[in-house]
């Protein structure tokens, strides 16, 4: 009860998604539960076996493992443990393997985005690292796919999967110093081998606001664009960012966060969506859906429609997330300068977007599940008119 993770956050932001009738716009699907030989293309055999068999009952027996693992505190065992990862995971390669098989344009899973997993070992409430498992796919059909997150923490374990190849550069903007978990991601982090300068990092200080964060992201962005090509993007957007979060520490409002989200999305390219962090779960719900608005080219009313969480909102009921008036900006002009400077100096390293020849793609040894269709049963698609569950209240509750 006292851990900062609400797996509920999804409940709500599901929620008020249905009651905004977005999912008319879109197609929805169940996604497939992530077999054993899915998670182990990162992940490795006797870290998968352990989380398939610990349970808060008989954990006491996997002392040794618990420590290896590093599962216990920030990372609990609890009932339903590994089909929790393999859900969300099954819906990042879902996603995916929608976007490579042309079915959509953008896929979003605000489950996924658990970018602090490791390969043996559970961080930051992250075990099964999805983001992970969805770039591999990717990587099967795309010489190139470009990473980028956006949550207040840096998304260290993808950047480390990842640390030694040119297939993958991995951006990220995160709070940096002051012993801030995870204590990685310094500007001069760049990668190692034939991944140097593939890993870029752009460490922020307290109180970043939306111009200010706007003013390096932007460009930052458009040089990493020209100068790495990528042919697919995933996009964390880890709400963690958002003014007022329980564990972050930045001051943006949910439209400075989204409008990230509109700059990569116009640059076309097939794009994955992920969730990440967000500890205030009402502002997290608000943010992704304002998020998947963003995605579907679609405006919302400020004033949240009746839903089943809708005591949550107090006292606003309103859609956005305003930044505090009073919170200290500790990005100073001239730090956020220097570090553009630094960042674009990693960039001009590189030489040109790295080629691949597509005859050495890895042959596809997942079993593919067989593509289900729009989910009839609740009437959620992009052309279905019908009531979904959702949209029914009983008052009586």
């Amino acid at each position: 009860p006292g851990h900062p993770m609400k797996p509920h956050r999804l409940q709500m932001t599901h929620n008020l998604i249905l009651s905004y009738h977005l999912y008319r716009k879109m197609d929805v699907y169940r996604p497939h539960m992530a077999t054993h030989e899915e998670m182990l293309q990162f992940h490795a055999p006797e870290y998968i076996d352990f989380i398939r068999r610990v349970t808060p009952d008989n954990q006491h027996e996997f002392a040794k493992q618990l420590q290896r693992f590093t599962v216990g505190d920030d990372c609990p065992v609890f009932d339903g443990l590994y089909d929790y990862c393999r859900l969300y995971s099954g819906g990042s390669i879902d996603g995916a393997m929608k976007l490579t098989a042309g079915m959509a344009d953008v896929a979003i899973n605000w489950s996924g985005g658990l970018h602090h997993a490791r390969r043996s070992e559970a961080s930051g409430f992250c075990y099964i690292n999805d983001i992970v498992l969805a770039i591999l796919h990717l990587l099967k059909h795309h010489a190139r796919v470009l990473y980028l997150d956006i949550d207040v923490h840096h998304g260290d374990g993808v950047e480390e999967a990842f640390y030694t190849t040119d297939r993958v550069m991995t951006v990220s903007f995160h709070k940096y110093g002051d012993y801030f978990f995870p204590g990685t991601g310094d500007v001069k982090d760049v990668g190692i081998k034939g991944g140097k300068y593939y890993s870029l990092n752009v460490p922020l200080r307290d109180g970043i606001t939306d111009e200010c964060y706007s003013r390096i992201f932007v460009p930052v962005m458009q040089k990493v664009m020209e100068v790495y090509q990528p042919g697919a993007l995933v996009l964390q957007c880890g709400a963690d960012s958002l003014s007022g979060d329980r564990l972050g520490c930045f001051n943006l409002s949910a439209r400075g966060h989204a409008e990230c989200v509109r700059h990569m999305l116009s640059y076309h390219l097939p794009t994955l969506v992920v969730g990440g962090g967000g500890y205030t779960v009402r502002n997290v719900a608000r943010c992704w859906t304002y998020e998947t608005a963003v995605v579907l080219g679609e405006e919302l009313q400020e004033e949240l429609p009746w839903n089943d969480y809708y005591e949550y909102y107090a006292p606003d009921f309103s859609l956005h997330v305003a930044p505090s008036a009073s919170m200290e900006n500790a990005n100073t002009r001239q730090y956020l300068e220097s570090v553009k400077v630094q960042v674009f100096e990693n960039l001009r390293m590189l030489q040109g977007a790295p080629g691949v020849q597509m005859e050495q793609m890895p042959h596809d040894v997942e079993a593919t599940p067989a593509e289900d269709p729009p989910d009839s049963r609740s009437g959620i698609s992009g052309t279905s008119q019908r009531l979904h569950p959702g949209e029914h209240y009983n008052t009586d509750l």
